[in-house]
């Protein structure tokens, strides 16, 4: 725990003064999965993301969804919706212009475990309706993996590396839409809540920015066998 709190006041302290001159932005992310039954389980998200390290809204994204479990633990399918509610920047001026995103999207994810290594797989396909914008589809494939460093596996109280690489594809020139990669250190608090601070870089078409995360995972079983 002391070697995750000294990352993330040396991350912090960093980070924020970069983010005085918008050079770097700040996502702060709660990601929960509560068991319905034996193979259903709830998907509920939300995402506050800045331009700087706060008060400089990008996005608000609340996402949620329903799953099923092909196997106990290891195969998932999903069906979910989510609304992002956007502010971006005028080019060339400190003018903001607002607007909406309602989005449906199936996906399936696949997890394993080799040596300390947890792998995840997700495949995402997700259909945008943009407020003020034509219907638009996109292709997501995102591999994770976590390693415990103080313990040998993912069990309370141990320190972990975490990285993932996201890559977002249209159905429609330009298929390239955005990159993801991202490297955080954990921590898991008990058996149902983890925590993460990271630095994500979004490498777009013609230009890449980089992002601190703060994420909260909470995955706590209401369903009782």
């Amino acid at each position: 725990m002391k070697w995750f709190c000294a990352f993330a006041l040396f991350l912090i302290a960093t980070s924020s003064a970069r983010a005085q001159s918008s050079s770097v932005g700040s996502w702060y992310i709660y990601i929960g999965s509560q068991q319905l039954s034996e193979k259903l389980n709830w998907h509920n998200e939300v995402q506050y993301r800045n331009f700087n390290a706060a008060g400089d809204l990008e996005q608000l994204l609340l996402r949620t969804g329903i799953g099923y479990n092909l196997t106990p633990a290891n195969n998932n399918l999903l069906l979910g919706y989510a609304y992002i509610y956007s502010e971006a920047y005028i080019p060339g001026t400190d003018l903001k212009r607002s607007f909406s995103e309602h989005r449906v999207f199936q996906q399936f994810i696949t997890r394993q475990q080799f040596s300390r290594f947890y792998l995840q797989h997700r495949y995402r396909f997700e259909q945008r309706f943009i407020e003020n914008s034509d219907f638009k589809m996109r292709y997501r494939y995102f591999l994770s993996v976590n390693v415990p460093l103080t313990n040998r596996e993912m069990v309370p109280k141990t320190v972990y590396l975490s990285a993932y690489n996201e890559i977002f594809i249209n159905n429609t020139s330009p298929l390239y839409d955005r990159n993801r990669l991202y490297g955080a250190l954990g921590y898991t608090i008990n058996k149902y809540l983890r925590a993460e601070l990271g630095v994500m870089s979004q490498i777009l078409e013609n230009r890449h920015r980089e992002q601190v995360q703060v994420v909260l995972f909470n995955n706590i079983p209401f369903y009782e066998d």
